[in-house]
């Protein structure tokens, strides 16, 4: 049977209007508009690069222009989001806690053997003494657990045994995120953190494994088994591979052809009534995205849907790159337009704009240079300077 073919732009368009990026970037950017911007998008990546402003906060300000940090903070105190990992650390929906204990679950046995390999010994015995210290003196950071332990000198990633076992209690559910001081987490007993409702579900896992699919599949629109076990990091491939299995025999899903910038169609599992109805035409503003915003941060994906080849290329020498370490993608339409090497620098209160690469085929006249320092300008604001500079010749 011939495959239905899905035009690349009409890829495109559901792509970005279910990652919240055709509709204006208007709203408060606070309070419910956040909250109801937040659960549709489902998670946001955390990072602690602060070269403009952190991961979670531009990826909410591409959204809505008038958001600020401060706003997050709230919705995160109010507890309507749990911090935890996907395929990194993140900022989850809380109505996803229930079935986050199935990740937990496994959390707790895969960890355990990585760490072994990984860190120092002595972790697991350190269990006990972390958890009654939290029940005995309250939230508390890695700082002050393990303080008579000797500080290895392997740099980041060497920890002393008690924040390891602070680590491995986070991630297999025994305590929570309860809020952070810079970007350094504090964590609290979970029956301290999470409100009872989310605590208390418990959820068959079968349950788990039909809510992540079908989570997963409403935020892509179109996807693979395979991008679909990526999207929340919970399910194994072969899980999702049976789930998608199952729901195109009993007719809930349909297998398509996607057409690919590269002109190799890509076979996808969708809903029977994805194209149903046309998601509306992406405002042609000018936005300035997070490397690792959720409708990038597949980088493959981002190849086939826009053409656009990014990497955040960590251990290649400066002379090798061909940007910056850290450049910005940059979004016009439904277009992928360039990357921009920008920096907040908080000493002098001022933003600078040392270049911006357009893609091929992207010409940079007048109003086009007009519209991306307008952009610009709305994220100096979020990084909350006052001065722009632009160094000379800053268009490439």
């Amino acid at each position: 049977m011939t495959l239905p073919l899905i035009p690349l732009s009409t890829v495109r368009l559901h792509h970005l209007a279910r990652h919240r990026l055709c509709e204006a970037p208007t709203g408060t950017g606070k309070g419910d508009d956040l909250h109801e911007l937040f659960q549709d998008l489902t998670f946001v990546q955390l990072d602690s690069i602060n070269t403009v402003s952190r991961a979670h906060h531009m990826i909410m300000h591409a959204r809505r222009t008038n958001y600020r940090p401060k706003a997050l903070d709230k919705l995160m105190s109010e507890r309507l989001g749990f911090e935890h990992w996907t395929h990194d650390a993140s900022v989850i929906d809380m109505e996803n806690f229930g079935h986050w204990k199935l990740k937990f679950t496994r959390d707790a046995v895969t960890l355990k053997s990585r760490y072994k390999n990984w860190r120092r010994d002595g972790f697991e015995a350190k269990f006990d003494t972390v958890l009654q210290h939290i029940s005995d003196h309250g939230a508390c950071s890695s700082s002050d657990v393990g303080t008579d332990e000797k500080k290895g000198s392997g740099g980041w990633w060497d920890w002393h045994p008690s924040k390891t076992a602070l680590e491995y209690l986070w991630r297999s559910g025994k305590i929570a995120v309860t809020h952070r001081q810079g970007f350094r987490k504090f964590y609290d007993l979970t029956e301290r953190v999470i409100p009872a409702r989310h605590l208390e579900a418990e959820f068959a896992v079968e349950d788990t494994i039909n809510h992540c699919c079908a989570t997963a599949l409403n935020r892509l629109g179109f996807a693979t088994s395979g991008e679909i076990a990526a999207f929340w990091d919970v399910l194994s491939p072969a899980e999702t591979k049976e789930w998608c299995a199952r729901e195109l025999a009993q007719g809930t899903l349909i297998e398509v052809m996607l057409e690919t910038a590269q002109g190799k169609p890509r076979r996808s599992f969708a809903r029977p009534d994805v194209l149903a109805s046309n998601p509306i035409e992406p405002t042609k503003r000018i936005r300035i995205l997070s490397p690792f915003d959720p409708a990038l941060r597949d980088r493959k994906r981002t190849e086939r849907v826009f053409g656009f080849h990014y990497r955040i290329e960590v251990f290649v020498p400066a002379p090798k790159r061909q940007y910056g370490y850290y450049v910005f993608p940059v979004l016009e339409g439904e277009r992928l337009i360039g990357r921009i090497d920008m920096k907040a620098d908080r000493a002098r209160d001022t933003m600078t704009v040392r270049a911006f690469w357009p893609e091929d085929g992207v010409r940079m006249g007048a109003g086009r240079v007009k519209s991306l320092i307008t952009a610009i300008e709305r994220t100096t604001k979020l990084a909350d300077v006052t001065e722009l500079e632009f160094a000379t010749d800053w268009v490439r």
